[in-house]
């Protein structure tokens, strides 16, 4: 959870509105357009260009099967189900995805449409099918054959009645999944053991559930000119800055691919577009708590289906060393364990470096770390251990992915004999290198962000590499550079180390230490948050 902090005011929305010239006794004055009207302008525009790409549906069940056959594959993709009946003496067909159908659901439908009769029927077919005879709770009427394929597709079922140029999509559907369990990259002693899978529908819900405000909004969009894949962007409309809502929807709007078969990471790259640059610029989550605090902090959350994790715009530096243990439990505690993750974090970075500084240059050393340095030789240079350890460790990380559960213990203890033992036995490494190494790489698995650990891996990297040609020169060199690349970088128009560049203590602090909830009164500024307090009253 990210700290608080007071700022400036926030801006006028208002002073910054586009203008529109209107004649006043032979000239012209500048009165602006309410954001409402723009808005409905767009809206029109949009249903303007979608009825000129719209395709009608075949008026005929012949032809509307024929079409079937030819653009979705029925009778070739053996999932793909079409079930032609008659009801009061109106030819039908159901067309759905055997695997996302759900039985119940079509078989009370058609059980009910059995009873027809044709004398029942009014006027209008379509209309009487809509409201009287088919008992589904979410049916929507729809007369463009693209939207028809993307919503069975999707899972929709369509009804087709023989004669009409509009067709009803009946929302019977069922997607495989599992249950929520708790995330293994997130796991905390206390607190709530449900975590997001891969169905969207069950990650919404998830955080509505702890967030039962009006304003919650979830906004859906598809990208993908084949995938058709359902992004979800969630905000709480009268917390989150309306400026930076619109960033993301714009951004995530201009999207142009094919599909997004890899969901949330194609999202990111797509919208970030980061280049090269290892730090991540976007936080992912898998606990619903944590992102419904971070949504009542100002927050944009946003959903991709087929994937279990969110991610939450725009991330800091500081917010992808935060962790939902910290707030449960005491701030005291909460604090100390902070501490302990900053100094993982710390180690994971410079304690490799610093160590093999100081063995290449023993001068360097205050007396108190006269005990530092290399006891033994070996046969390989140090910088070529450094560099086979990290290897090393990368190695096992891979190795105990793809391991099976019943090897991982086998493999982890051969592995510990090879690099913890025969390694130095033999001459090849030494004691030091790989103590440093395990105290790094621990460091590395305590970051709460994984995409965060494996940066930290790769700047270690460049520092032991540094220290090795340039010496003292090496490391401040790199160190400096990363620094002001990282100071230089932005999510979504905010300053990726906010707090710290730019300089606001009262935020820092609430990084350094955790603070009591009801201490905790405002949101950070870097947000823009339309309500700077959390106390309600206050706002009121």
């Amino acid at each position: 959870m990210r700290p608080a902090a007071h700022s400036a005011d926030a801006t006028d929305e208002e002073e910054e509105q586009p203008f529109e010239e209107i004649p006043i006794a032979g000239r012209r004055k500048k009165k602006p357009v309410p954001a409402r009207e723009r808005e409905r302008e767009q809206d029109k525009d949009k249903d303007k260009d979608k009825d000129q790409n719209k395709e009608p549906i075949p008026g005929s069940l012949d032809d509307f099967i024929a079409k079937l056959e030819e653009e979705l594959g029925y009778k070739r993709s053996f999932d793909v189900v079409v079930r032609e009946m008659t009801f009061g003496e109106k030819r039908t067909a159901m067309v759905f995805i055997n695997g996302f159908a759900k039985d119940t659901i079509l078989t009370e439908v058609l059980k009910r449409l059995t009873y027809l009769d044709p004398g029942d029927l009014s006027a209008d077919a379509l209309e009487s099918f809509l409201n009287l005879y088919v008992p589904a709770i979410q049916i929507v009427k729809e007369s463009d054959w693209n939207n028809v394929l993307t919503n069975v597709l999707a899972g929709s079922s369509a009804f087709y009645i023989d004669g009409e140029r509009t067709l009803l999509l009946i929302d019977a559907r069922v997607f495989p999944g599992r249950n929520p369990e708790e995330p293994s990259l997130e796991r905390v002693v206390r607190g709530s053991r449900d975590g997001f899978v891969e169905t969207m529908l069950v990650n919404v819900t998830l955080v509505r559930r702890r967030l039962r405000d009006k304003r919650l909004r979830y906004e859906i969009l598809r990208l993908g000119e084949r995938t058709q894949t359902d992004v979800c962007i969630a905000y709480i409309d009268d917390i989150a800055d309306k400026r930076l809502v619109e960033s993301i929807r714009d951004k995530i709007k201009m999207i142009e691919l094919d599909g997004l078969p890899l969901a949330d990471k194609q999202l990111e790259e797509a919208t970030v577009k980061r280049g090269w640059n290892p730090y991540p610029l976007v936080r992912y989550s898998e606990r619903p708590d944590t992102v419904a605090v971070n949504l009542l902090e100002g927050h944009v959350a946003v959903f991709v289906d087929t994937t279990p994790s969110v991610m939450i715009l725009p991330a800091t530096f500081f917010d992808l060393v935060q962790h939902a243990e910290e707030n449960r439990q005491t701030p005291f505690i909460g604090t100390y364990l902070r501490w302990v993750r900053y100094f993982g974090i710390f180690a994971s970075l410079f304690l490799l470096p610093m160590w093999f500084l100081f063995s290449v240059q023993p001068d360097l050393k205050p007396p108190f770390l006269e005990f530092i340095g290399v006891q033994k030789t070996s046969r390989l240079p140090m910088v070529a251990q450094f560099i086979f350890a990290e290897l090393g460790v990368d190695l096992m990380r891979l190795a105990a992915v793809h391991t099976p559960a019943p090897l991982s213990t086998a493999m982890s203890i051969i592995a510990a004999i090879l690099i913890g033992d025969i390694a130095v036995k033999t001459g090849l490494f030494v004691n030091e290198v790989i103590l440093y190494m395990a105290v790094a790489a621990i460091g590395m698995f305590a970051t709460p962000s994984y995409e965060l650990g494996l940066a930290n891996r790769i700047v270690r990297l460049l520092l032991i590499i540094a220290v090795a040609t340039l010496h003292v020169p090496g490391f401040m060199l790199v160190s400096t550079i990363v620094f002001i690349l990282l100071v230089m970088e932005r999510s979504f128009n905010h300053p990726y180390m906010w707090p710290l560049i730019p300089f606001d203590w009262r935020a820092l602090l609430g990084i350094i230490v955790r603070k009591p909830v009801l201490y905790n009164r405002t949101r950070p500024n870097d947000l823009k948050p339309q309500q700077r307090n959390k106390m309600p009253k206050t706002n009121k």
